[in-house]
């Protein structure tokens, strides 16, 4: 991996929607910093002013002042279009559905303690059966060995493949505890949760090799709980699926497990 993508300040983008989300963030802080230091600035003078000295006794009768309330009227506007102009729309485009969902790459991700269970549909773009009943260390996603629509499927751990330039949707769950989905250069995160299929989608824009990461506590082994993002040229990608599909042979579809390094 190259670990110069990833430095003091944001990592490098390479999702279509992460110019808008890291432009929102810059927007919001900067806010901020006028507002820490506004108020900064408002609080010396009341210490300067407002200081004990001879002369001088405390009252209980409010200070008036008009413009204050003007000030705290505009802070009021900016953060209701903070919410409502900006934040809301992006939020609303990166938590739907894509566009182009019926082009999209699917794949169903399922999380455990420590390793990435992903999924695959194969060539005739169905998912095969899984039950917990089936579940076991050589087939963690419980696949259906009898079920037609599974023969094709791929399945890896640890390790994520998707194209460039397409949308992918990741519909993400888990095993056993809360995990976070998160890659960093996609400007992705959700957290994984037991008994619910969240769907989260992006589309990458530049091919490489990059870190996904559980970000939230999730047991002693959390430290390891990563996978390899490769986001594949249309080329390698299909050269990928052709390599790991199934043979005629193969009973079920084969777990490629190839712990991240």
């Amino acid at each position: 991996m190259d670990e110069t993508k990833y430095g003091f300040w944001l990592p490098v983008d390479v999702s279509s929607h992460g110019a808008q989300i890291d432009n929102l963030m810059a927007v919001v802080h900067w806010f901020m910093l006028l507002l820490f230091v506004g108020w900064g600035i408002f609080f010396v003078y009341c210490l300067v002013k407002f200081r004990a000295r001879p002369g001088h006794v405390a009252t209980y009768n409010p200070v008036k002042a008009v413009f204050t309330k003007y000030i705290e009227a505009a802070v009021v506007v900016v953060e209701v279009f903070l919410l409502f102009g900006l934040s809301t729309p992006v939020w609303f485009k990166y938590k739907g559905r894509p566009a182009s969902e019926k082009d999209a790459v699917v794949v169903q991700l399922v999380a455990e303690q420590f390793a990435w269970n992903f999924h695959y549909a194969g060539k005739d773009g169905k998912f095969g059966k899984s039950s917990t009943a089936t579940m076991s260390g050589d087939n963690p996603l419980g696949l259906d060995p009898d079920d037609p629509a599974g023969k094709d499927d791929i399945t890896t751990v640890n390790q994520f493949h998707v194209p460039v330039n397409k949308d992918v949707i990741v519909e993400l769950s888990s095993k056993d505890v809360i995990h976070s989905f998160n890659i960093p250069v996609l400007r992705v995160k959700q957290d994984a949760i037991p008994g619910t299929r969240i769907p989260v989608w992006f589309h990458a824009t530049q091919p490489g090799h990059f870190e996904l990461a559980c970000a939230q506590l999730c047991g002693l082994g959390h430290y390891r709980m990563r996978a390899d993002v490769l986001i594949d040229t249309p080329e390698d990608y299909a050269k990928w699926e052709k390599e790991n599909a199934p043979t005629p042979s193969e009973e079920q579809p084969p777990t490629a497990q190839q712990p991240a390094k």
